[in-house]
């Protein structure tokens, strides 16, 4: 856009796009704040004010005016399932931002109505029943009034699914079927299946039913996985670590995003790890692929960063609250030690799933004899993921080996279960943030997403700084709590150290990636409740424009429409803004109240004969 005081002049060092009149963040400690910078080639040339920009402003330079908005690095989520995310997306309903039950169930409801027969609805993940108003699950009973035909499958944290008729007898569910090794097909007083399943304590039996919904295809998958970024990009994020997991085979799962990195069609930067699918068969993938690949291998769109979440299932904790804690095999060691010490020998890092201390102290008995050997790190990164319950002790000693820590929000999704469980000492703790940076640990965050809690980073944020879950209830005290900047670096600086990129990016600094965001409230002053609110406006992946709305919609990149056309996200969107100035529990509040209410005025007037009890609600303003 044409801007006073920046005249475009010829010069051999014009920048290709510029951002000025902004309020930056650069999360550089030796320039903090600025208010311009300048990208060329994909790289940051200058960071300072309108006038040290003003040289680089040649004939095609896009110049962007923030109109004195918040500016900060792009964001990066360090735990995100964002390659399976994206093979899927586009089927979902997504009932992430979702304030009442009776909102989910409408959508539901009107989805089922567009969908083509063998196809289901699946709602999977990103919400949680305390974000409701009504603050619980949907019933078998309401899935089946909402769509009686069509096979709907609702996915609930790592806990429960909930399935309608049609679904059950879609995913071949009878009397006859056996529970699953970790869980439970509940049965009625006649033995059929009524349509709950249940993880206990493996969510193994609610990934392999939902497994058993018709994917999509070819080119369907890419449309379906650069709408999906394009969403992430929606919130300010340029860049994620993919945590791999259950069902995501490789090389095939990996064919899309590789595609897409080839043809320069990647809007998000994507470093991902390796995760063995078979029990039984580990070393042998991990040998097959160390002989395919090696870590950093790729380029600056799409790389490979190591191994894990999981590099053996026997040594794999499970996450649900709502179940005790998993005994683990008493001998898994033996395998995961072949495990980490063929990838210590062969230069690949390693990320692994724990949720326990116990698996974590178990898990260190290892590192600590390989290291006795000088086999362990041996230059190579490694870090723990999620770690709510690790210990005083467990932390020294990752800090002693040299690990890393990336900490999710799942306990913004799952604070009832985990409190009634532990109860609030625990849940104090639940993670120990301050204790792992106290230590001078990297501790990175993200957001577990898709299965469980929303892709959206502003509500992984919201948890960090004021220790709240989605249903305002208030588990970590401020001593475990962080202020914004070190949130945000966390979710900046932090996860470009677990790919080894920390010269590269997260901060906005000459000489690094020009990845940034333009967010729609300032981070930094908006009251707390606002902040799982805040968008961006504009996100600048490589210099490139990948996202754009409000002034600036219609400068990001054109995507392919939606298909298939049915498309929950062609209808709803993915993520479901709430109108910003209330908060999310309070928006949901006000509406359970408004719904309330609205069902007492009609009984009242039933009661009063004033209408009959079957009647419709109807507003004669929508008469034709």
């Amino acid at each position: 856009m044409p801007v006073g005081g920046l005249v475009p002049q010829a010069t051999d060092e014009a920048a290709d796009l510029v951002v000025r009149n902004a309020k930056v963040h650069t999360g550089d400690p030796n320039r903090p704040h600025a208010e311009a910078l300048a990208v060329r080639s994909g790289v940051i040339t200058v960071v300072g004010d309108d006038m040290d920009v003003a040289p680089h402003v040649g004939a095609v330079t896009k110049v962007v005016d923030a109109l004195g908005r918040r500016v900060v690095p792009g964001l990066n989520d360090s735990h995100l399932h964002v390659i399976r995310g994206g093979l899927n997306y586009v089927l979902e309903l997504r009932w992430d931002g979702v304030p009442t039950l009776r909102q989910g169930l409408a959508m539901l409801r009107e989805q089922a109505a567009r969908t083509p027969k063998g196809q289901w609805v699946r709602v999977v993940g990103g919400w949680s029943a305390e974000q409701f108003a009504e603050r619980r699950l949907p019933t078998v009973a309401e899935l089946n009034a909402a769509a009686p035909d069509t096979p709907v499958f609702v996915l609930h944290l790592y806990q429960s699914a909930v399935l309608n008729r049609a679904a059950l007898k879609a995913a071949g569910f009878d009397r006859n079927t056996p529970d699953p090794r970790g869980g439970q097909i509940v049965r009625g007083r006649d033995g059929e299946p009524t349509g709950m399943l249940l993880a206990a304590p493996s969510a193994l039996i609610l990934y392999s039913t939902l497994a058993k919904a018709p994917v999509l295809q070819g080119e369907d998958q890419k449309t379906s996985t650069r709408h999906f970024l394009r969403e992430l990009n929606r919130f300010g994020l340029t860049s994620a670590i993919d945590a791999a997991g259950g069902f995501q085979n490789f090389p095939d799962n990996y064919s899309i995003v590789t595609e897409l990195a080839k043809t320069g069609q990647l809007s998000l930067r994507i470093a991902y790890h390796l995760f063995p699918q078979t029990a039984g068969q580990e070393i042998a993938d991990l040998t097959r692929w160390i002989e395919m690949t090696r870590p950093e291998d790729g380029d600056a769109w799409l790389r490979l960063n190591g191994a894990g979440e999981n590099l053996t299932w026997a040594a794999a904790d499970f996450e649900n609250f709502a179940q005790p804690r998993p005994e683990l095999a008493p001998d898994y060691e033996a395998e995961f030690e072949k495990a980490v010490r063929l990838l210590m020998e062969n230069g690949w890092g390693f990320r692994l799933h724990a949720t326990y201390d116990g698996t974590i102290r178990r898990d260190l008995a290892v590192f600590e004899k390989l290291a006795a050997e000088g086999l362990f790190p041996a230059g190579n990164r490694w870090l723990f993921d999620h770690a709510e319950t690790a210990s005083p002790d467990s932390l020294d000693r990752v800090a002693a080996l040299g690990g890393a820590m990336s900490v999710q929000n799942r306990l913004s999704f799952q604070s009832d279960a985990f409190l009634r469980r532990y109860g609030p000492g625990a849940a104090a703790d639940a993670p120990p943030i301050r204790a792992m940076l106290d230590r001078g640990l990297t501790v990175a965050a993200g957001t577990d997403a898709t299965r469980v809690s929303t892709y959206n980073p502003w509500v992984a944020l919201h948890w960090l700084v004021s220790g709240r879950s989605v249903g305002d209830l208030v588990l970590r005290p401020r001593t475990n709590r962080v202020d914004r900047q070190t949130a945000l670096t966390m979710f900046t600086r932090a996860g470009a150290a677990l790919t080894g990129e920390e010269d590269v990016k997260g901060v906005l600094r000459p000489g690094y990636y020009g990845d940034l965001a333009v967010l729609s409230e300032d981070y930094f002053t908006v009251p707390e409740p606002e902040i799982p609110h805040i968008e961006s406006l504009l996100t600048v992946t490589g210099g490139r424009i990948v996202y754009a709305a409000a002034e600036y919609e219609g400068l990001d990149e054109e995507l392919p429409p939606i298909s298939p056309v049915w498309s929950p996200v062609a209808h709803f969107g993915g993520y479901q803004a709430s109108r910003q100035g209330l908060s999310g529990v309070r928006q949901a509040e006000s509406l359970g109240e408004a719904v309330a209410e609205a069902e007492q005025h009609r009984a009242w007037r039933v009661a009063r004969g004033l209408v009959p009890a079957t009647a419709t609600p109807f507003d004669p303003c929508f008469a034709l």
